[in-house]
This record gives C-alpha cells, sequence and structure tokens, in this order.
C-alpha cells in the first residue's frame, strides 16, 4: 500500500557559496538522466492511478476528512548524520535532515475552492497542530507548510494535497523578512507588517477582503500578478498560537480569497504558503506571521530568472479591485 514505506534514497543539502543559501539534491525525488529527455502528456498522467485514493479505500482511513502521512519519497528525513562534509572550501555539503509530510484530501475531485468553513477550519487546525508536534523535534529549527495546485504549481499529483517540510535551518527569503522586520522595529519601536496593514486600510485600494481578525491584500510590490497576502491585523509573531475564534475568521478569509481567484481567473494553478516565526527558541517577538498566495497565470522568463527582478502587467490596486468585485 502507498506510503507503507518511506523510500529514504540519497539527498542532501549543497551550499551555494556565492549566494549564501542552501540547494537540497534530492535524488530518489527525480529520475534517471534520459527520462527528462520527454514528459508525460496531461492526458497520461492524468490518467495515472491515484495512490492517494488507495490509501483512503482502506477501512481505517475512509471515513476521515483529511490524513496526515509521511512524504514517500522526502526531500528531508531523519538521519543519524549531521556532519559537514567539505570536499573543498568551495564545495560544502550537510545531509537533508529533517521531517517531510503530506496532508491528503480525501475526495479526489475536491479542491480547496469547493471547500466549507468546516472543512477549512479542520486543515487549519491539522497545520497547527503538526507545526507544534514537529516544532518539538531536536533537529528542527523552521517548518514550512505549503500548497501546489495544479502542474505550473508543481504538483506532481492532481488529487490535492498540501506539504509540511520541517528542517534545521530556514530560507534566504525568510531570513530577508525576518531582518527587515528586526531593522523596522529598532527603528520605529514597531511591527513592519502592522505599519503596513495600517497604511493598507488607509488608502484602501489594494484590500480584496478583511473580517475582524485579517487582512487580505495584493502587496504594493506583488511578485506576480494576484499575489494575495493574508495576515492577522493584530500583531501575531507565532502562527501556532492561533486561537479558535483566530482560525475561524482564517479559515473564512482564506476560503472567499482563493474562491475570488478560482471564479475570477477560472481557477487557475497556484502556490500558497506560511512565512511565521521559526521555532529555534530565539526570540522574534518583532516578526508577524502571514500566508502568500501566488497564482500561476505567467511564466517567469530570462529577465526575472537572470536579474531576481519580477515583472509584473497587472498593478496590484486593479488586480484587487478586480477581486473585490468577484462575488462568490
Amino acid at each position: 500500500m502507498f506510503f507503507k514505506k518511506v523510500v529514504k534514497s540519497k539527498s542532501e543539502l549543497r551550499y551555494d557559496i556565492i549566494n549564501k543559501d542552501w540547494v537540497v539534491v534530492a535524488e530518489g525525488r527525480g529520475k534517471r538522466p534520459e527520462d527528462f529527455k520527454k514528459k508525460k502528456t496531461d492526458e497520461a498522467i492524468d490518467n495515472m492511478p491515484c495512490a492517494f485514493c488507495d490509501y483512503f479505500a482502506q477501512e481505517k482511513f475512509r471515513d476521515k476528512n483529511f490524513v496526515v502521512i509521511p512524504n514517500k519519497f522526502p526531500a528531508f528525513f531523519p538521519q543519524k548524520n549531521n556532519l559537514l562534509k567539505t570536499d573543498n572550501a568551495l564545495f560544502q555539503r550537510l545531509p537533508s535532515n529533517g521531517f517531510h509530510e503530506v496532508v491528503v484530501f480525501n475526495d479526489h475531485s475536491k479542491q480547496l475552492t469547493d471547500f466549507s468553513q468546516i472543512d477549512w477550519e479542520e486543515l487549519l487546525g491539522i497545520y497547527q497542530q503538526r507545526y507544534t508536534e514537529l516544532s518539538k523535534e531536536k533537529i528542527v529549527n523552521y517548518v514550512s507548510i505549503f500548497h501546489n495546485h495544479g502542474k505550473m504549481a508543481g504538483a506532481s499529483l492532481i488529487h490535492p494535497h498540501s506539504q509540511i517540510i520541517a528542517i534545521p535551518f530556514f530560507d534566504k527569503d525568510l531570513s530577508i523578512s525576518l531582518n527587515s522586520s528586526r531593522e523596522f522595529f529598532k527603528e520605529k519601536s514597531q511591527c513592519l507588517f502592522c505599519a503596513t496593514n495600517r497604511a493598507e486600510k488607509s488608502v484602501q485600494t489594494r484590500i480584496v477582503f478583511e473580517n475582524s481578525n485579517f487582512l487580505a491584500i495584493c502587496p504594493f510590490a506583488s511578485k506576480v500578478n494576484f499575489e494575495v497576502v493574508i495576515s492577522p491585523k493584530n500583531h501575531l509573531p507565532y502562527f501556532e498560537k492561533i486561537t479558535k475564534e483566530e482560525k475561524s475568521d482564517l479559515a473564512q478569509i482564506f476560503g472567499e480569497v482563493l474562491k475570488k481567484i478560482g471564479y475570477g481567473l477560472e481557477f487557475p494553478d497556484y502556490n500558497f504558503y506560511l512565512h511565521t516565526s521559526p521555532c529555534d527558541d530565539k526570540e522574534y517577538s518583532f516578526f508577524h506571521w502571514h500566508f502568500t498566495i501566488m497564482p500561476r497565470i505567467s511564466v517567469w522568463a530570462g529577465f526575472e530568472l537572470g536579474s531576481g527582478i519580477e515583472i509584473i502587467t497587472m498593478p496590484p490596486e486593479k488586480a484587487a479591485e478586480y477581486l473585490r468585485k468577484i462575488k462568490i
């Protein structure tokens, strides 16, 4: 049965000494070199037997709405050895120590845009519960929660599922966000995200939706067309400490925003991910957790990849106005 045994093949971290970040080389998740010459057609992929459906066919899981299981081909998994290997000063590698889990939804055809309020609250509760448990592991300093929908967003299986990866470090993008937040707090004695939310509330033009506890905006400097960031109105550094009331409001705004994106843009592929304070026992009271939703309606080309400067064609103000008008 699928996921009965996790395939712990070769996977390691390699340090990019030029850009000062890490790359995961997960050989077990890929193919032989010659397999990259051809791609299966969408039809062939769509018609493949669904391993997740096989999993839910088991008696003990049949009536569950969600299950959390280890990724069969993990990019990170617990390893006895955690020593830095150095071929020379330029080539450094580490075992990819950590955990890689999948949150699988029962219904093969039910996407997040079909979720009820109860579905969303249950899913967010699972995120919270798994984050809390994984953060207790000695080797874990950060827990990444994300969801890929559609082939353009990197989803290799159609059956809807989220992923949770717990790792010993945090990525360069989060590091930049943490440093910016820390510097702003030292200079202004206030949270950067709280200040941004107040400014967005004053101008109103980039707000997509809001409720008592959360605000959804198309960021002033969006990285992709129709990007949306959902963040708490109150200053909250740690996602795992979310209350029942906050979870209910987050469920509402998440469902509302994804439906607006789906109905308004003909259900595009998308990613969403959580940025929250690391769980490395350091102080991050200056940070403010948030979810980012990235619709995949355009492809980065040479300039974006080479320069790291994104080009968008839809001003965030117009994107937010369009999404606000979408009736659910």
